[in-house]
């Protein structure tokens, strides 16, 4: 079983987010990258599947020579090879068109990605690579079991559960719950400085939106504090501030 799993270089949830050029680039100065915490997810589930010579793990990442740190801790976790594609990230659309081109002539079985990266929370890589590729793709899947040539699917969807059988090959993003993130013990941090790591330069697409500006969301108000005591002003901030009764 070949499985791709694509992974994306993010910053830190901790990282105090500016932007640059009259508020049309993101500021990358002082910022601490990480790989994104839903393709680790992913990456778990597929070294799980792979046990036991089942299989190898190819991670793919469309990024500059800057994320190459965060391939390596990829590689250190357990995958096989890497792939970068030598191009800035601009939109999901670009990312997925790269992914399926390199994918296409590769002959992977199952190809994983995270739920969504954590900067841009857009959701659309894994459906758009299904659809470049003409493969099926589930979202959001929370448990992955392989069996022959079939794997069985659990999603959570509203009011219940959704369980799909589905042949390879296939595309799928992961959430919570299909594997807990592995941590790369010394042996996989020395070997992962020997791992193959490819890199391609990006196959022409065009280019169909780009990104006008950037902002910051509002800072918060300030907080009214009463006594317990206070009920009629409390209802009356309420009515008259809060604007919900």
């Amino acid at each position: 079983m070949k499985i791709l799993v694509c992974v994306s270089n993010v910053p830190d949830t901790t990282t105090k987010i500016t932007f640059s050029s009259d508020n049309t680039q993101f500021n990358t100065t002082g910022v601490q990258f990480i790989l994104n915490p839903y393709d680790e997810i992913a990456l778990a589930r597929a070294i799980e599947l792979t046990e036991g010579e089942k299989g190898t793990i190819t991670v793919i990442h469309v990024g500059e020579s800057s994320s190459e740190p965060t391939i390596r801790k990829a590689l250190a976790i357990g995958a096989d090879d890497a792939v970068r594609i030598n191009a800035a990230a601009r939109d999901a659309y670009f990312v997925s068109f790269q992914i399926a081109e390199y994918a296409r002539s590769n002959g992977f079985d199952l190809i994983l990605t995270g739920r969504e990266s954590i900067d841009y929370n857009g959701s659309q890589v894994a459906a758009m690579i299904g659809e470049f590729l003409d493969i099926p793709s589930i979202s959001i899947i929370k448990k992955l079991v392989i069996d022959g040539n079939c794997a069985s699917i659990e999603r959570e969807i509203e009011g219940g559960k959704e369980m799909l059988k589905v042949n390879f090959p296939f595309v799928a993003s992961c959430a919570e719950g299909v594997a807990e993130p592995k941590i790369p013990n010394m042996r996989g941090i020395m070997s992962a400085r020997t791992k193959p790591l490819q890199v391609l330069e990006a196959s022409e697409i065009e280019k169909l939106a780009s990104f006008k500006s950037y902002s910051t969301p509002a800072a918060r108000g300030t907080v009214t504090m009463l006594s317990s005591d206070e009920t009629e002003k409390l209802v009356s901030l309420l009515h008259s501030e809060a604007k919900v009764i």
